[in-house]
């Protein structure tokens, strides 16, 4: 097949002038944005726990007096009084959580200028490889970098195509807040066999401020002939014929001495000769990437000839890109591979790519919706380790949040608020009212815990994270309160909308929020079904019964919609990015176009609404509606949204524009892509559910069903030509596909053969 030799690469003719056009590289803890250009190579570094400042109990000592103080409040529709005093008596002391920070900068500069010809920069994203090559003075030049997971360290190599040519002298640079750069050994020629090349090389160290974490990055180089030498904080080489660059980087979070915990990846790392570190790097990248294979036939390949930046420019409706259609799936899962591995900490606002010391947003993770979204493609995307360090920093989070559950609301349980950070701080980030007095965190972070379950069905893992989810769930039975007859949060929001009053006030402090509800009902509903496949049947389990039977169903406005408040309030704001009460959708399933119709036609209005008065406007806005869309198998407006999040919220270099960045797009862009093709449940399995006219022929390999199956698929003219499970697990699934429902009973380790339309159809499988 033709499309097979597309190359999977961003790829420009011209280096990147600004952050936000360099590349990204990353093994999950280090990352590194490469610039590319010819008279010197820029990597902006980062290091997944470099982070401000330490931990701090912020949980304000008056948040619980006030309380009920409050609800009183709210009950009455005195919600400007009532948000007066929550900011006062229930904001963080103080009021924000410490930054995440870039680790600081690795800068190369060649012995000659900018001026070349035949350049060319490239991110290779089948084997996460970066590259840059030219010629200059007649002499050709390749740059060629990765950061590889297996030997923990970012690794460059400058070869010349003649003899003697690579000149390059090197620095490390941090803002000078408590930093230096010292040698770690004497100047010293170095040649591959050599025992003194372990001796020698740069070190900046200090720490992020405000008792934040120690840090250190250390640079080390070999060489083919020429020399190595240090001359105050510059390493540097001359006339060799080819050099290699290795940075590590620790900081204090993980390693009580990071200068030391470096030393090791060197040694380590000095084992081995470039080729065989590049080797090892790409099997070990490859073994997550090549479990996925998405192709959509009918490209233009000529187009293929055209630079990333100038393909995304050139998009429009009229002309579909399937060539980037399928790089920007790609990409995403690069994203993913390169930015979350066990071990590392979760995916921030920006992941492991944040080129300022105080990053918008601070960078940290913002749960009310930001850093779950980061995770949504990750299981079906056959991807299901990676979400392993959002399960570690739920566990951070907990001790914290049994904290909060008890100085602020007096409850048994753990409950976190809007943002989270580098120790798992569950306190009132800010004090802003649409979005910081906001009880769902902990218990939207717990579904992920189910999620995973379902897809990989690990005992060991539902046994770890059971109690966790009851704990979450525990705080609530607490922390609800009757109003007519159901249970409502009291006080909450919905993120981060605003409500307009009949008297022409607007508030934001609430009850019984829609999502409040939706989330409730997914978290007690897991915690239900865990116990039941545990075998708990305790007093804890019977309330959380009793409970979930007494929380207010979703209702439909007076304009067709979804009501977003336990009243039947206009929005501030029509077009808002946050459609918090479309959580039932997406990520949940208690709204479905078959299941739930009237509910369904709801949604669509409520997206409507958005739409027409502006909502999408911010990338991870655009990408939520890409999955609404896919979730009510409108193939056509999801892809029209996916359109637009490429057109109007994608960076030269394919990062989400919220604006500034964001990575949460690129991730809830991809897991919208998935769920057009494939959306997975408890009960069904659902193929090609929303598939638009623009891929009307293609095939997709790999893709996870819930139970620990996998499935591939080909389609032509928009129909289903056959499909495989292949089932890890033994599995009793039930597959939809045009309304007809067929099941599935599959030993473990099996793979079908294929099964087409009429044979699924006629129940000849």
């Amino acid at each position: 097949m033709v499309d097979s030799v597309i190359k999977k690469r961003l790829w420009y003719r011209q280096p990147a002038k600004r952050w936000e056009e360099a590349l990204p590289l990353g093994n999950g803890r280090i990352g590194a944005m490469a610039h590319g250009f010819a008279g010197y190579e820029y990597f902006q570094l980062n290091e997944d726990s470099c982070w401000c400042g330490g931990f701090r109990d912020r949980n304000n000592p008056d948040a619980l007096k006030a309380l009920p103080i409050i609800r009183q409040m709210l009950f009455e529709g005195r919600i400007a009084e009532a948000e007066s005093l929550i900011m006062k008596s229930m904001s963080g002391i103080p009021r924000s959580q410490y930054p995440y920070q870039t680790l600081g900068d690795f800068k190369l500069y060649m012995g000659h200028g900018d001026n070349c010809s035949d350049y060319l920069r490239e991110l290779d994203i089948e084997n996460a490889i970066y590259r840059c090559s030219y010629v200059s003075d007649g002499v050709a030049y390749c740059r060629e970098a990765f950061i590889s997971a297996v030997d923990n360290c970012l690794i460059c190599r400058i070869s010349a195509d003649k003899p003697g040519m690579v000149n390059v002298n090197t620095e490390l640079y941090r803002e000078p807040f408590d930093t230096a750069t010292v040698k770690t050994g004497e100047a010293k020629d170095w040649v591959l066999s050599s025992d003194e090349q372990k001796e020698c090389g740069i070190m900046c160290y200090g720490n992020t401020g405000c008792n934040g974490v120690d840090f250190a990055f250390e640079l080390r180089a070999l060489t083919k002939g020429g020399r190595v030498s240090i001359i105050g904080e510059n390493l540097e080489v001359t006339a060799a014929d080819e050099a290699v660059f290795i940075v590590a980087a620790a900081t204090s979070f993980r390693e009580k001495e990071p200068a030391k915990a470096i030393a090791k990846v060197f040694e380590k790392a000095f084992e081995y000769s470039y080729d065989e570190l590049k080797k090892r790097h790409i099997e070990d990248y490859r073994s997550f990437f090549d479990r996925v294979e998405l192709c959509l036939t009918g490209k233009d390949n000529e187009a293929e000839d055209i630079p990333t930046d100038i393909r995304l420019k050139e998009l429009s409706p009229e002309k579909p890109d399937l060539i980037l259609d399928e790089l920007y799936f790609n990409f995403g899962r690069y994203l993913l591979i390169s930015g979350s591995r066990p071990g590392s900490l979760p995916l921030n606002l920006q992941g492991i790519w944040c080129h300022d010391y105080t990053p918008a947003w601070c960078s940290k993770y913002t749960i009310n919706i930001n850093l779950q979204m980061n995770y949504w493609p990750v299981e079906i995307c056959n991807l299901s380790e990676l979400h392993e360090p959002l399960f570690e920093h739920i566990k951070r989070m907990q001790p914290n949040g049994r904290v909060t559950a008890e100085k602020m609301y007096g409850c048994k349980g753990w409950t976190a608020h809007h943002n989270t950070d580098l120790w798992g701080d569950t306190a009132v980030q800010d004090h802003w009212i649409p979005g910081s007095y906001w009880v769902m965190g902990a218990a939207w972070l717990c579904t992920h815990q189910w999620m995973h379950y379902l897809y990989t069905k690990d005992p060991e893992f539902l046994k770890e994270s059971f109690p966790i989810m009851r704990d979450a769930a525990e705080f609530f039975l607490d922390f609800l309160i009757e109003y007519k007859g159901y249970l409502v949060t009291s006080p909450s929001v919905s993120p981060e909308n605003t409500y307009l009053l009949p008297n022409g006030e607007h508030g934001a402090i609430t009850f019984g929020a829609t999502m409040d509800n939706q989330i409730i009902r997914d978290l007690f509903g897991q915690c239900i079904a865990a116990a039941e496949i545990l075998n708990v049947d305790d007093e804890l389990n019977e309330r959380i019964k009793a409970a979930l039977a007494k929380i207010a169903p979703d209702r439909i406005g007076k304009h067709g919609q979804i009501m977003e408040w336990i009243e039947d309030y206009d929005e501030m704001e029509p077009g808002h990015r946050h459609i918090s009460h479309l959580y039932g959708l997406h990520p949940s399933a208690q709204i479905t176009p078959d299941k739930t119709p009237e509910l369904a036609e709801a949604a669509k209005i409520t997206l409507k609404r958005r739409l027409e008065n502006g909502g999408g406007h911010t990338g991870w806005s655009r990408a939520w509606i890409i999955n609404n869309y896919a979730k009510l198998f409108d193939g056509e407006r999801a892809y029209e949204n996916f359109c637009q999040l490429l057109k109007s919220s994608t960076l030269p270099n394919l990062f989400d524009n919220h604006p500034p960045f964001q990575i949460d797009g690129n991730f809830g862009g991809i897991a919208g892509m998935a769920h057009m093709l494939l959306q997975s449940s408890e009960e069904r399995s659902v193929l090609l559910p929303a598939l638009p006219k623009a891929w009307s022929c293609g095939h997709v390999k790999g893709l996870k069903l819930m139970g620990d199956a996998e499935i591939e698929m080909s389609w032509t003219d928009g129909e289903l030509d056959w499909f495989i499970i292949k089932s890890n697990k033994a599995l009793d699934a039930v597959i939809l596909y045009k309304g007809v429902e067929t099941s599935f009973s599959l030993p473990a380790a099996y793979t079908t053969g294929k099964i087409t339309k009429n044979e699924l159809f006629q129940g000849l499988y």
